[in-house]
């Protein structure tokens, strides 16, 4: 679907381009009627003036002035919205996302989409209004429908996340079912009967959920799965675990749905006096740095981040060379990674 022009605006409100580039420009020298003309003619074909064109236009106009800001002189870019500047995962993804952009000569340019949201803006907006060649959506939107406008007029790809997106629309994926599989069967292997799941909120905290609930049902009788809420965050984490090891039959590991969370069970494991691992197995998700650091070393799924990013990139390079088609879902392979947190239950040791 072609993107409307200014030509198409001043057409359908029956007025000349300059006209229309003073109305949108704020210009008081326009009649009121021809004012309301131009505005009615811009809500009715969607019509976002490019950003970019008119700074280098502007720019040509006052010779003088400063250089353009990055994305702003032409040069190709791709727009990168973050669902969540906090999560450290998507570090990685970031990495592998701008790595290939940057072998292929394109800008990236970050927005925060909660920030967006907070102040009531369209996320994607801004990046219409520059002349983006792309968009990758990082995480979960709180509206995934709104993708489909913003869709029609450039390809897009969801990196990170599991939510339903319009037809046209790629998906670049951590398998987290099979990630929690691996979490669940290495604890089964240790001699865990007695396992809890911290879980989230969203499709990717639900697919661990599953993959957790269906390997423990797997196990068979004498086998249990224990479940508490949490919200991704070391304090949802560290709360929920007060509330699991107060139980009389309290679990000899848990699982939490990512690293921050788990950092959180160790916390409170820490505050009640519980050794990791001796009295008490812990699991992440996410390979964040944070489990990297000697004094954490825990054990976690790694969930790909850097690969996700990569494949994320190819996918909109390669809609930008061959657009239209249906959406494809890809999912990188996750993988175990062992360190310290992990042990035999105390009934088996010594």
């Amino acid at each position: 679907m072609r993107a409307p022009t200014i030509r198409d605006v001043a057409d359908r409100a029956g007025v000349s381009k300059s006209l229309v580039s003073l109305v949108l420009r704020g210009s008081d020298q326009v009649r009121a009627e021809k004012r309301e003309a131009v505005l009615r003619a811009v809500r009715e074909l969607g019509y976002r003036p490019n950003a970019a064109a008119r700074s280098l236009s502007e720019r040509r106009a006052q010779p003088d002035s400063p250089p353009p800001a990055a994305g702003a002189t032409g040069a190709p870019m791709v727009g990168v919205l973050l669902h969540d500047l906090r999560n450290p995962w998507y570090v990685d993804l970031l990495d592998g996302l701008n790595s290939v952009l940057h072998s292929s000569g394109r800008h990236m340019l970050l927005a925060d989409a909660r920030l967006h949201r907070r102040v009531g803006q369209d996320p994607a907006g801004p990046f219409l209004d520059l002349g983006a060649d792309g968009l990758v959506v990082v995480g979960t939107l709180p509206d995934p429908a709104a993708l489909e406008t913003v869709a029609a007029r450039m390809p897009v790809v969801v990196a990170g996340a599991r939510d339903p997106v319009p037809d046209a629309v790629d998906v670049v994926a951590d398998d987290d079912e099979h990630g929690a599989r691996l979490v669940t069967r290495h604890l089964l292997g240790l001699g865990h009967r007695r396992i809890a799941h911290l879980t989230g909120y969203g499709a990717v905290a639900e697919l661990r959920r599953r993959g957790f609930e269906a390997t423990m049902r797997e196990a068979g009788p004498g086998h249990e799965a224990l479940f508490a809420a949490g919200d991704l965050t070391e304090e949802g984490g560290y709360r929920a675990t007060v509330r699991l090891l107060a139980r009389a039959d309290r679990p000899t590991a848990v699982f939490a749905v990512n690293d921050m969370t788990a950092v959180g069970v160790l916390s409170a494991a820490g505050e009640l006096g519980l050794r990791v691992p001796d009295d008490l197995s812990v699991v992440g998700y996410d390979n964040t740095g944070i489990s990297r650091l000697r004094h954490v070393w825990l054990t976690t799924v790694d969930g790909a981040g850097h690969e996700v990013g990569r494949r994320a990139a190819r996918c909109l390079l390669d809609r930008l060379e061959r657009p239209g088609g249906p959406g494809r879902e890809h999912l990188a392979a996750p993988a175990l990674e062992v360190r310290g947190t992990t042990a035999r239950p105390p009934a088996l040791t010594g």
